[in-house]
């Protein structure tokens, strides 16, 4: 009896070693002599944000026993049908011609000499052997004995048979958002099994450089070059799959120009070149006039895994492939309170046991650019709108090449005032947009003044915008320091400000009766120095005569 049971043991090591080696999970089970007795479960937990269901194929038949040390055991292996049968001894006959497998003891035998990394964290490797024995029966189809099938419900199959058991992820139940699992092989006995699956969903990051700092939200002038950084992660089952098809779809608004010279790629830090690795393209989106919405940027690899071993990388559960690239803010940008957007979404692999891809959660920074809308009024009567002309210089806007540069009408800088553009007000409505400002101080100087009215000082305004937890724009203030400048509400990312001119008055003519009084009497003595005159001239005429 003694013998016997020795045999046993040795006849089911290659069973176990072999459940081990794929990363199976081996849960405890009770003595099951009976064999293919269906009482036996499997749970398999989802990876986070999966939410997928599996099918399951039997490989063996066989007895599940537990030592008397508490110890998982697994004998009279047998095959649990010949469809699966022909598809291992086809894997084990392309990998070794050689090898003679009469029995399902023979191939248990093989696995266990040619599968290692046994543990419960370990993925399938594509070029391993189980990788290919996996893919081989998973193709398997119309089994005659629906008890070597199954399929899970929210990831529970009940009244398995017992024995040696492969799970796939079903496909069908994959959508855009989720990844597959590496392939799972157990031993289903008596107790239920409980496994985590093995995978994870790959996720993208984007980010946008502000004052050296990378974040989810900036402000740029117009012309400004911005910088964008994506990074993106791989599934944790990565090794499991053949080719890794992994793309960035990075959509930026109409106002955004990226700039395609600029893209730079890096795995795990390592520069990685674009030829033959990966392809960038940038398109146009039109709406349905044909008119230019936006703009799309792709950064694309045909396989991830050809570019990292190309570029000398290692591809781990742990690497990170990052994407920078500058974009600049054009006149088109757009002041509202949501910003120039730009978000991003990665395409991946996401069943290692065929052509699918998945989608990430997409992930989106927002630039601002603020605008100034000025009223010019009269003083005391708002009513009364007044045409006048300004220039705007830029004080400080955290930028220290803009210091003292001046504004120009499509947003962008200038060296000197005179180049600079004079933002007229409406004569009938009084208003005038200044855009391309920033977070910052600026100088605003009244170049042409109503007729009149009085000239104002130049005066000095600063913007202050605040952003939510998202980068969404949540407050935006204009501070001034004189006492005619009223700032007024926020419209999206333009605040607006009332200037009042005061108006001209008349100066008072002193010495008015004075003056009269000395016309008067210049008046009378000349009109006294005529009559004299005339006089003296008849007196005269008289003596000549005489």
């Amino acid at each position: 009896m003694k013998a016997t049971k020795n045999i046993a043991r040795l006849a089911v090591t290659a069973g176990l070693t072999a459940a081990l080696s794929f990363g199976g999970v081996i849960a405890p089970v009770t003595m099951a002599f009976a064999e293919g007795a269906a009482t036996g479960s499997v749970t398999i937990e989802n990876a986070k944000q999966n939410v997928t269901d599996f099918k399951g194929y039997k490989i063996f038949d066989a007895n599940v026993v537990k030592d008397e040390n508490g110890k998982t055991l697994v004998s009279n292996i047998t095959w649990a049908n010949e469809k699966v049968e022909a598809a291992v001894k086809g894997v084990i006959t392309g990998i070794d011609p050689s090898d003679n497998i009469a029995t399902a003891q023979d191939a248990a035998e093989w696995i266990k000499g040619h599968v290692m990394g046994t543990d419960e964290e370990s993925r399938v490797a594509s070029e391993s052997a189980a990788y290919k024995i996996a893919a081989a029966v998973s193709a398997v189809t119309d089994l005659d004995d629906s008890s070597d099938f199954t399929t899970t419900s929210n990831g529970v199959a009940n009244n398995l048979s017992h024995g040696y058991w492969l799970f796939v992820t079903d496909a069908s139940t994959v959508t855009d958002a989720e990844a597959a699992t590496a392939p799972i092989f157990t031993v289903v006995g008596d107790e239920a099994v409980k496994i985590k699956e093995k995978t994870s969903i790959p996720t993208v990051d984007k980010e946008v450089k502000e004052n050296g700092t990378w974040g989810n939200v900036s402000d740029s002038q117009i012309g400004e070059e911005i910088e964008y950084r994506l990074t993106g992660s791989v599934a944790d089952n990565i090794d499991t799959f053949t080719t890794y098809t992994y793309e960035f779809h990075d959509h930026l608004s109409v106002g955004l120009e990226a700039i395609q010279s600029s893209v730079a790629v890096t795995i795990n830090g390592q520069s990685v070149q674009p030829t033959n690795n990966y392809s960038v393209k940038l398109t146009d989106t039109l709406n349905a006039s044909n008119k230019v919405t936006g703009h799309d940027l792709m950064i694309s690899f045909t396989d991830l895994k050809a570019a990292a071993k190309a570029s000398n990388v290692t591809l781990t559960k742990n690497s990170k492939v990052v994407v920078t690239y500058k974009a600049k803010l054009t006149r088109d940008a757009e002041y509202t309170a949501t910003g120039n957007t730009n978000e991003v979404t990665l395409v991946y692999s996401n069943d290692p046991m065929s052509k699918g891809t998945g989608t990430s959660t997409p992930k989106k920074v927002t630039d601002y650019v603020f605008g100034l809308d000025i009223t010019k009024v009269e003083e005391g009567n708002k009513d009364k709108k007044l045409a006048a002309g300004f220039k705007v210089k830029v004080v400080n806007n955290g930028d220290s090449a803009s210091a003292g540069k001046w504004l120009k009408d499509d947003g962008t800088l200038v060296e000197t005032k005179e180049n600079a553009s004079e933002f007229m007000t409406d004569a009938t409505s009084g208003e005038v947009l200044i855009p391309g400002l920033v977070k910052g101080t600026y100088e605003i100087a009244e170049t042409t003044t109503p007729s009149g009215y009085n000239t104002i000082a130049p005066f000095q305004i600063t913007v202050t915008p605040t952003y939510d937890e998202n980068g969404k724009l949540s407050t935006l203030a204009v501070g001034e320091d004189v006492e005619k400048v009223t700032p007024g509400t926020a419209n999206g990312s333009v605040m607006s400000i009332t200037i009042e001119n005061k108006k001209g008055s008349g100066l008072p003519l002193t010495g008015l009766n004075g003056v009269t009084f000395t016309w008067i009497a210049g008046g009378a003595v000349l009109c006294i120095g005529v009559v004299h005159l005339i006089r003296s001239r008849k007196q005269a005429e008289e003596s000549e005569q005489k």
